[in-house]
């Protein structure tokens, strides 16, 4: 593709990032990819050495990192002789940096071992891997992720509790004002600069409101490929935080940031499309629902519990799962009823959809829609049947879902056809890398137990 001039790669940039640089120098190019965490990992080289490779290199040991920089222990059948990958640009991915100091782009990279074959551990290949077993069957699978953050104000000190951040009054962001204008334009600075920063990376936002918690904000994103949408929340999440950067906040997406506020969830809305007809295989010819429909409810239920580990990847993630805090604590399924972890939204028979409403937004956006996915395939290639619809506050039931993170790992090992179809070397590194940050949790010692159990057992 470059081998024409050392400019010639530039003719294929996506709209948005021509728009970008258009009359301008590009200085740099950042090639990323996503580790298990999210994190983009990656190297910064200048546009004119950019524009003369066609891959670069890394080891493939980031893979095995963990969120606190640590390593999982022989995580890799070569240990740790770290071979590099090969990593080849997506130049559909190419997008504007706008909050850097010069003119940037980022672009993200898919990983290949030496031989050629996709690197089984990286989170974009994991994903791909499921679209393709859909793709085979003749099946287009269709996303719509929800993304829920909390501004909150400047931590440095890990000892201290996370606060609201200040809003535009002069007064801390405020509690249960859910869907609030006013709320909203408390922090009408920083969604301005989120706002200009998706129009320059050429990202549509679908809406932005003010959800129930303390400076919490929800932003849905049109629905589309599950790759590209991915490829967007990885994006939308480094975005986010250097808005709230420029305005003196931090943007989290912990699964719990403040205690007795609500948590942040990524919701997935899933339909199937029949590639051959364009049409949406959970409706039929006179807009009922099919028996394709259920099959993908059954899936959920049936196979949710054994990939909590990848939608809720911390310990922190499982505070979430709190009755009447607007968060799932079973499989239940119903319509329009958003105390289920699996829910039916209003809909005509074109856009029918099913929302999975268990990740948390501390997950990998390409593992968590990979999971899912794959749930719901499950369900479709075995014909399985959900339970009986929920009606009235799925609350008052049984929790069913795993409520911690080593008993998540375990389902996930034992289930066979998830392995299968996630790739059994991802799950087995990405197991041994959770297995190792929780080890190191149970090293630190929290202020309840000091508090509670220091004097008093």
């Amino acid at each position: 593709m470059r081998d024409t001039g050392p400019d010639h790669w530039m003719e294929a940039l996506p709209d948005a990032a021509n728009q970008y640089l258009r009359g301008k120098r590009l200085d740099e190019v950042e090639c990323v990819v996503s580790d298990l965490p999210g994190i983009a990992r990656g190297k910064a080289v200048p546009a004119s050495k950019f524009a003369r490779q066609n891959q670069f290199f890394l080891p493939n040991s980031i893979y095995f990192q963990t969120i606190t920089g640590g390593w999982g222990e022989a995580a890799g059948d070569d240990g740790f002789t770290e071979p590099d990958m090969v990593l080849k640009p997506d130049m559909d991915t190419a997008t504007a940096a706008p909050w850097t100091g010069d003119w940037t782009l980022q672009v993200i990279h898919d990983a290949f071992d030496q031989k050629g074959a996709p690197v089984p551990y990286s989170p974009r290949n994991v994903l791909k891997r499921v679209v393709e077993m859909y793709r085979k069957e003749g099946w287009e699978p269709v996303v719509a992720p929800e993304m829920e953050f909390y501004l909150v104000a400047r931590n440095i000190n890990p000892a201290e509790t996370i606060q609201p951040m200040m809003g535009r009054s002069g007064r801390p962001a405020a509690a249960r004002q859910a869907y609030s204008m006013s709320a909203v334009d408390e922090f009408g600075p920083v969604i301005d600069d989120i706002y200009d920063f998706a129009e320059m990376q050429g990202f549509e936002i679908d809406g932005i409101t003010q959800e129930g918690g303390a400076g919490q904000l929800e932003i849905n994103l049109r629905h589309g490929d599950p790759v590209k949408l991915a490829d967007e929340i990885f994006y939308f999440k480094r975005l986010i935080r250097e808005a709230a950067l420029r305005h003196d906040c931090f943007a989290t997406f912990m699964a719990k940031p403040i205690e007795g506020e609500p948590g942040s969830a990524m919701h997935i809305h899933h339909s199937v499309l029949d590639r051959a007809t364009g049409k949406n295989i959970f409706s039929g010819p006179r807009g009922a629902e099919t028996p394709a429909f259920m099959h993908f409810i059954g899936g959920l239920q049936h196979h949710l519990p054994s990939v909590i580990a990848l939608m809720a990847p911390y310990v922190n993630s499982y505070r979430r799962y709190v009755k009447d805090h607007a968060a799932p604590i079973n499989l239940d399924w119903g319509r329009d009823n958003r105390t289920t972890g699996i829910r039916v939204p209003v809909a005509d028979a074109a856009s029918r959809r099913v929302e999975n409403r268990l990740a948390g937004m501390d997950c990998n956006p390409y593992l968590a829609i990979a999971a899912s996915l794959a749930c719901g395939y499950l369900g479709l290639k075995h014909g399985l049947k959900p339970s009986k619809m929920v009606q009235g506050e799925a609350y008052d039931g049984d929790e069913n879902i795993p409520r911690d993170l080593f008993t998540a790992l375990n389902l996930l090992t034992e289930n066979k056809d998830i392995t299968h179809l996630l790739h059994p070397d991802f799950v087995r590194v990405y197991s041994i890398v959770k297995a190792a940050e929780y080890d190191e949790f149970l090293q630190v010692i929290s202020p309840w137990e000091r508090e509670h159990l220091l004097l008093n057992v």
